[in-house]
């Protein structure tokens, strides 16, 4: 058995106002999975069914083969590990006394703590850079130590699993690394499975393997986080444009915001635009068109070449082709139609070989059936990057003959776009 925690057909709400409608999920052993979703999409809520601290109103959650909402609070206690969004102890109760609280499911009436116990919380409070806080009273420490000291307490329990609910809330940017990190390293060197509900897409992206976004209630998409935290997923559930940006450092993807899509001019989203690009120079214009909101597609791109990256990565369609492949009469035909059902046609300054050639034979039949095309220079005369024998340079010239135009850089196509051509349609 491979997973988890098994949901199916969850529903919870107050009264007559449902929270979370007919989740279904399974999360794997020994995953890194992170729950976000704007406020009031139901996270936390999710989160706490799980835990437990709700009973749903219908709907199963098993843990591996046990029924988890029959389960006694105390067998639960020993598999599973929770940390609360926020949590106030009155009682002058010391640091290590607090993170001790996480032996008593394993202590027998009246028992005391044994050489175990402490050497498990020292091991815990170490970890989470609170040893120092051992004798200092939970009711004198700063939000951020209470926070990873209620981490170190859920790490005395030895669990398999630990849910924890907007740890990072509390933490300056620095804690919140550690912390992260720090359940990161117990995720892949003990197995240790980790659910956590975050607001900060970054962090998100930077240490979830997996990612269940939400949306009113329900889950929008799950699934791998590069598959989930695309432009498209976070346009339709944050109503944001967004630029992704792979960092070079980790091979993960910054998410930087741009502007908020009701901001979006609308009428640009009855334009649709195809790019023939490749080898990253078509990567500012799908961030840049994307985010003046036009309906964009790209093609005939190799599988892993950046601008496919950048693609699929902001959620628009890509007409596609294995890499040192010929291109197929398929994906020709699929590129024809992108290029046919569009209302604008962009070249990139990419320089053309016998691999590529059939994309500028493409834009070549969009434009003399008449379809507006566009050719960037980027500076640099583009007939200078043929590598075709001089192929290129005569569909060009077919190209400029049947309407084709040229502009010099991105910045004139941007103009050209503004000035031109939306007001042809």
């Amino acid at each position: 058995m491979n997973y988890h925690i098994k949901m199916n057909n969850l529903n919870f709400g107050y009264s007559e106002k449902k929270i979370l409608d007919d989740i279904s999920i399974t999360i794997q052993k020994g995953t890194f999975l992170s729950i976000i979703g704007p406020n009031g999409s139901g996270k936390s809520t999710l989160l706490k069914n799980i835990a437990k601290n709700l009973e749903p109103q219908s709907g199963e959650i098993w843990l591996e083969t046990l029924d988890l909402l029959k389960l006694p609070p105390v067998e639960l206690a020993k598999k599973m590990a929770v940390v609360p969004q926020t949590f106030q102890i009155d009682f002058p109760f010391t640091a290590m006394e607090t993170v001790l609280m996480g032996r008593t499911p394993f202590l027998k009436r009246f028992q005391s703590e044994t050489e175990k116990d402490f050497t498990l919380a020292k091991w815990a409070m170490e970890l989470t850079n609170t040893w120092h806080l051992k004798d200092r009273s939970v009711t004198e420490v700063s939000g951020g130590e209470l926070q990873r000291i209620i981490v170190a307490r859920a790490l005395t329990q030895e669990p398999k699993i630990i849910l924890l609910d907007e740890p990072t809330a509390h933490l300056d940017i620095q804690h919140q690394m550690e912390l992260l990190e720090l359940l990161e390293s117990l995720n892949k060197t003990t197995g240790l499975t980790v659910v956590t509900v975050l607001h900060d897409l970054n962090l998100a992206s930077q240490f979830s393997e997996e990612v269940i976004m939400m949306k009113d209630g329900k889950i929008f998409a799950s699934g791998k986080t590069s598959e989930v935290l695309n432009a498209e997923n976070i346009r339709a559930v944050y109503e944001m444009e967004v630029l992704l940006a792979e960092n070079p450092l980790n091979q993960k993807f910054n998410i930087i915001p741009l502007a908020r899509s009701k901001n979006i001019n609308i009428e640009n989203k009855n334009i649709k635009i195809h790019i023939i690009c490749g080898g990253g120079t078509g990567i500012y214009l799908i961030d840049r068109l994307q985010q003046l909101g036009y309906r964009l597609s790209a093609g005939v791109l190799n599988i892993g070449d950046s601008d496919w990256s950048k693609g699929k990565k902001a959620g628009i369609k890509i007409i596609e082709e294995a890499p040192f492949a010929k291109i197929s009469e398929k994906t020709i035909n699929n590129n024809l139609e992108a290029i046919f059902t569009s209302d604008l046609v962009v070249v990139t300054p990419i320089p053309f070989g016998m691999g590529n050639l059939p994309n500028l034979e493409m834009a070549l039949s969009g434009a003399e059936k008449g379809k507006k095309v566009i050719i960037i220079k980027n500076n640099d005369p583009l007939l200078n990057q043929d590598f075709t024998n001089g192929k290129a340079k005569d569909i060009l010239e077919k190209m400029e003959t049947s309407g084709a135009e040229y502009v010099e850089n991105y910045f004139d196509f941007f103009e050209y776009l503004e000035s031109h051509f939306k007001e042809r349609l």
